[in-house]
């Protein structure tokens, strides 16, 4: 679904990302572990068109049997409305709207007021809580409720692929379960999924095949088990065991 070739990002005149290629299948989940500031959070800002490549081929094809789309010259927006949805670190929810308005922006783009309505049911399906906090204001939150809020408000726009950012940021040991348990749910309902995620044991045991980044640079890839019992991953990013 997703093919990042030799992608190379400059913010400034610092070089983050340094001929990082990847690949996300369709239907799959894929992690991407690495320490802070290895560039994970310049990869997805680049995959959703608010960063350029300097270099490199990032290509999309959302549908098996549709056009590949080229990311790399595209807007935001336009990206979205390929099928493409980030999820940010920090939830960037809007504050002072409520629950609803917020997930009503993240249909922006669609004018079929069916499917919207439908969608927005399918949210409160996925998180309950959202449905009992519909009229109120997203600010008033708890911190997984805000995550909650903005995993829905990216479902919104019906992607093909949800690209995640810390999701468990912040958030307590059994609502970060939850949080994963939902994650998988989503996926098992047809979303691919990309997971930039600190907590590497809990997004290796969900995602199929994982990638390493250190320093804008992959150094290992493969199945998520295959990275959980390598030893240098563990003795890294895994406090010494899986």
């Amino acid at each position: 679904m997703l093919k990042v070739a030799d992608v190379h990002v400059y913010r400034g005149r610092t070089h983050v990302l340094k001929g990082v290629s990847l690949e996300v299948g369709r239907g799959d989940i894929v992690a991407l572990i690495g320490a802070n500031g290895a560039g994970k959070t310049t990869l997805l800002r680049t995959l959703s068109g608010l960063l350029r490549p300097r270099r490199g081929a990032i290509r999309f094809q959302p549908r098996a049997d549709g056009p590949e789309a080229d990311l790399t010259r595209l807007a935001a927006e336009d990206i979205v409305g390929l099928g493409i949805s980030h999820c940010p670190e920090g939830r960037g929810v809007f504050a002072r709207l409520s629950v609803r308005e917020n997930l009503l922006i993240g249909a922006y783009r669609r004018r079929d007021r069916g499917g919207i309505e439908e969608d927005y049911r399918r949210v409160r399906a996925i998180f309950p809580i959202l449905e009992e906090r519909a009229g109120q204001a997203a600010g008033s939150l708890s911190g997984g409720e805000q995550e909650m809020l903005a995993i829905g408000r990216a479902l919104m726009s019906r992607p093909a692929l949800l690209i995640l950012d810390e999701p468990s940021l912040g958030l307590g040991p059994m609502v970060v379960a939850r949080l994963f348990d939902v994650l998988a749910e989503i996926n098992r309902q047809g979303v691919t999924l990309l997971l930039v995620e600190q907590n590497a044991v809990a997004a290796l045991n969900l995602a199929r095949r994982g990638y390493v980044l250190e320093t804008g640079r992959m150094v290992l890839s493969g199945p998520s088990r295959q990275l959980l019992e390598d030893p240098n991953v563990q003795r890294a990013y895994l406090g010494g065991a899986a």
